[in-house]
């Protein structure tokens, strides 16, 4: 097997935290940092300007022969390492220079490698741009350091990366790269569009697709990209299928995203933790709702971007409707939904319960939100939560509350970051409709909470893989079978699961918590790396 000297890998979430893929890259790091220290070095966006970021720390001393060039070559950088586990090299790019420059730029990207830019918009320019600069950046240190006689990999992540990867291509063609989308653009569009994605995939032209969604350029980078990659690459089975149907190029290797679970604590802290965590939970729930709530109160949540049908809010907004009406539910049921959305500020009223310490008996206005909106009444939550009737009322054995923010631990309201949130709860739920991968379910059960998710998901299908059937809620993972059209079937199994699990003694409640982290444990980059081995392998071998 072929093993790289170099890695250079860009992403627009280097030092720039967004959503999973900074996840991805972030915990990698320090795997490969561990096998090839100081020889894998990460591309971002300089996003921060004057301001310091708190993902990054400059430092001088890190390719210090290579700054004097870098001015020379006119590039404008930070230079040091991603303040993460491993602390690998960063350098951070400012791209701005080249926006003046960018219909040149596309030209030749059109003449190469036929990537038509012509119905850009939005945030294409803005990735474009940055993934020039990026593709500079590496051709400057490979050159500099007189890396032809090596083995250097060039990874890049999503459409964002796409032309800078593509200029490597064609300026340093001994580099082998590595081409990973994360999520086809036209995939996620059709499902977000509310049409029927699976059933009909292998009808769907991506090109026809894309013209009639106005995605065209996004489109375009994307599959050009993954025809001329060295290697290409996606995170799950259910998305190779999709790469295959929409891009028409099969992935060469499937990369499924690991993680690494030192922020889980152990042992007594681990307790700690959960205690600190339920405290503060049915506290802030006590304030808004004016409800008591029981120390065996199960604790459920659903969390992630606001992509209302794509992640399945929806489907569990309903699922906790019908709920409310099982006669089988055993105990009291405090659901959150756990997404930023438009958010205003967090409520003064609330605020001042909450600082108060005391237990009220009276809800507050409004007893189902937590921060207002600037939108209040055009958010699909509410909305639906109006619809179906659901005002956490005294009599409800269900209790939904909105907290429409990032739980980064100073939100105004909880003040306690989101995996400090997590690990109170008894259980998650994801159950959505596209989700190429899913690390909202992975970090769950690294917490031993036991979650329910679906086979739409590359997670849970690799649950059902690990298991060898369809896992279940006692398995530390429920997958339940979605389809197109079978929404209320799933909203039913989920009812079906809360109300079960409700039912569970101690000591079964234990036994789901612990497969639930036995689980987690074979999703380590540990077992994981080895398929990027593979991918870098087979770009070598591709030059």
């Amino acid at each position: 097997m072929k093993k790289p000297d170099y890695i250079f890998e860009s992403s627009w979430e280097v030092c720039n935290k967004v959503g999973g893929i900074y996840t991805v890259l972030s915990t990698r790091a320090k795997t490969l940092q561990d096998a090839m220290p100081d020889r894998l070095i990460f591309i971002g966006p300089d996003c921060w300007g004057d301001k310091q970021s708190p993902f990054f720390i400059e430092d001088d001393t890190v390719l210090a022969d290579w700054r004097v060039q870098a001015k020379a070559d006119r590039l404008i950088v930070k230079i040091g390492r991603w303040n993460v586990p491993g602390m690998p090299i960063a350098v951070l790019v400012d791209f701005k220079q080249y926006f003046e420059r960018k219909d040149v730029i596309y030209t030749e990207l059109w003449n190469d490698f036929q990537v038509d830019s012509l119905h850009a918009y939005g945030d294409y320019d803005e990735a474009s741009m940055f993934s020039y600069a990026a593709g500079l950046v590496v051709e400057s240190i490979y050159k500099f350091r007189g890396l032809d006689s090596k083995k250097v990999i060039y990874h890049a992540n999503e459409w964002m990366c796409g032309l800078g990867m593509l200029y490597v291509k064609k300026h340093l063609p001994k580099v082998g790269t590595v081409f990973t989308t994360h999520a086809t653009s036209i995939g996620r569009s059709i499902a977000g569009n509310q049409k029927p994605l699976y059933d009909y995939l292998w009808a769907y032209n991506g090109d026809q697709m894309a013209g009639e969604l106005n995605m065209q350029s996004k489109h375009s980078i994307e599959k050009q990209t993954a025809k001329y990659a060295d290697c290409f690459t996606t995170v799950s089975d259910i998305t190779a299928v999709e790469c295959k149907e929409l891009l028409d190029k099969p992935v060469d290797v499937v990369l499924p995203n690991g993680f690494e679970d030192d922020f889980v604590p152990k042992g007594a802290a681990f307790s700690k933790k959960r205690k600190a965590a339920r405290k503060a939970i049915l506290h802030v729930a006590n304030c808004l709702t004016g409800c008591e709530y029981p120390e065996d109160t199960l604790i459920i949540g659903t969390s992630g971007r606001y992509e209302f049908r794509n992640k399945g809010i929806d489907v569990f907004i309903e699922a906790m409707n019908r709920l409310n009406r099982d006669k089988n539910l055993k105990k009291p049921v405090l659901a959150f939904v756990e997404v930023p959305a438009w958010v205003g500020e967090p409520r003064k009223d609330l605020k001042e319960r909450v600082d108060s310490g005391k237990k009220y008996d009276t809800p507050l206005d409004c007893p189902m939100i937590t921060h207002w909106l600037h939108n209040m009444s055009h958010d699909n939550v509410l909305s639906m939560m109006k619809y179906n009737d659901m005002w956490n009322r005294r009599e409800d054995k269900v209790k939904l509350i909105f907290i429409p923010c990032y739980l980064n631990g100073n939100d105004g309201i909880i003040d306690i970051p989101y995996y400090d949130v997590i690990i109170g709860k008894d259980l998650s739920v994801y159950p959505s409709y596209y989700e190429p991968w899913g690390y909202t379910p992975l970090e769950s059960v690294a917490f031993k909470v036991p979650c329910i998710t679906t086979d739409l998901a590359g997670f849970g299908l690799w649950a059902n893989s690990v298991k060898g059937g369809y896992s279940e809620i006692t398995d530390g993972v429920k997958t339940i079978h979605r389809t197109d059209y079978n929404y209320s079937e799933v909203a039913d199994v989920i009812k079906d699961t809360v109300s079960e699990f409700s039912s569970l003694t101690e000591s079964q409640v234990k036994k789901a918590r612990a497969a639930a982290d036995k689980l987690s444990k074979k999703a380590l980059w540990s077992e994981f790396i080895k398929y990027y081995w593979q991918a870098y392998d087979f770009a070598l071998k591709n030059k």
